[in-house]
């Protein structure tokens, strides 16, 4: 076999062969034509016709004619080549000698492959440069650390939390629109009223979202004989001033608490709990032990970079006590201004040191609301819309 590889090109060694297999020494025709073929990167000879087994013999008996090696610059074929006794050249004394002649010839060319390349490891070094980046990331981690906390809070957990087993948020933006629902009507510009304290300093107060209903529930259990409508009147009232739209959801059966939950979806689905209005006691209720007719007031709820709002609320109304006050004359209007007095709580109106005003927390027999009543409810009705709750 013939490496080519050592000989040069192997086009230009094809060519030399096929010219040499076609001019054989001493006029002698080839019985026996060898064919050239590539292979992988390698020469073969291979015969065209089956060579007999005396001619192999005959070789090996008779070693007085020897083979004449001629190392030119090219090797040449037909001269030197072992013949049987027939005169045919045997493929294989061919191969023999071809052999031969390519090896002596190749021994005295000059190849041109290249020698392979060194590759030079790069060497580690230290720098002060290295060093002073290398600490500039150790405190770059440190912070991203530090800051992760807030990171993962704002975006990851916050979208993540309605969704999670026993969240204690409802899905965002129920219910929720685009614009307000209402508008509150204009200011009459009287600052005689009380907000609310916001949880944040940088956050005047705190309201109900504008744009989606605010929810509502009763639970009728111990009402008053005469108070129907009464609370449906005292609700209609708080929506015309503040702009914000009331929807009753029904009677309910849930009890009011002092911790109650904003979130119950086993009861309401999965929004925020509405605004529980009660008729209770102060066996029921301790808060309302005393000459204390009602109470009333919200939760809110926030998410990172956005406002606080309201999102859940109650009215607890002392059911034995207001039975009195409907028997004297105007009581079942004296009953309608406790509500109505509870309600602005549940918006976000505190007490105000002023006596004519219905947010006075001493009741002076007042039963409409005052000038700034109304002004701090046209305020309430416009705060934010945070659908992201």
């Amino acid at each position: 076999m013939l490496v080519s590889e050592a000989y040069g090109s192997p086009g230009n060694l094809l060519r030399n062969l096929a010219q040499r297999f076609v001019r054989i020494a001493e006029g002698t025709i080839l019985k026996a034509i060898p064919s050239v073929m590539l292979n992988q990167g390698h020469l073969k000879l291979r015969e065209s016709s089956a060579m007999g087994a005396m001619d192999r013999e005959w070789f090996y008996k008779d070693k007085d004619t020897k083979p004449v090696r001629r190392p030119a610059s090219a090797p040449r074929i037909g001269s030197g080549v072992q013949r049987s006794p027939s005169g045919r050249v045997p493929l294989w004394a061919l191969e023999e000698s071809l052999n031969g002649q390519l090896t002596e010839y190749g021994h005295g060319r000059k190849t041109h492959s290249r020698k392979p390349k060194r590759v030079r490891q790069p060497r580690g070094r230290r720098s002060g440069r290295g060093l002073r980046l290398g600490t500039v990331g150790v405190i770059a981690l440190v912070v991203g650390l530090y800051l992760t906390p807030t990171i993962f809070d704002r975006y990851i957990f916050a979208a993540a939390l309605p969704y999670l087993p026993g969240s204690p948020v409802p899905p965002h933006g129920v219910d929720a629109s685009d614009v307000p629902l209402g508008l509150p009507p204009a200011s009459n510009g009287s600052t005689s009223f009380v907000l609310q304290e916001s949880p944040d300093d940088s956050q005047d107060y705190v309201a109900y979202d504008p744009c989606r209903p605010v929810d509502y529930v009763v639970r009728p259990d111990f009402a008053p004989p005469g108070t129907d409508g009464l609370i449906e009147e005292a609700v209609a009232e708080i929506s015309a001033a503040t702009g914000l739209t009331f929807a009753y959801r029904g009677i309910t059966s849930e009890a009011p608490s002092e911790n109650r939950d904003t979130y119950q979806p086993d009861r309401y689905g999965k929004r925020w709990a509405p605004i529980l209005i009660s008729w209770t006691s102060p066996a029921e209720i301790p808060g309302l032990e005393g000459d204390v007719a009602g109470l009333g007031g919200s939760l809110y709820a926030h998410t990172p970079g956005k406002p606080f709002v309201y999102v859940a609320g109650q009215v607890q109304l002392d059911a034995p006590a207001l039975t009195e006050n409907l028997q004297y004359p105007a009581g079942r209007d004296q009953v309608r201004a406790v509500i109505v007095h509870e309600l602005a709580h549940v918006v976000g109106l505190d007490h105000v040191d002023d006596p004519s005003q219905l947010m006075y927390e001493e009741n002076n027999g007042l039963t409409a609301l005052g000038d700034g009543d109304r002004a701090g409810l046209a305020l309430l009705g416009a705060g934010p819309c945070v659908s992201q709750l």
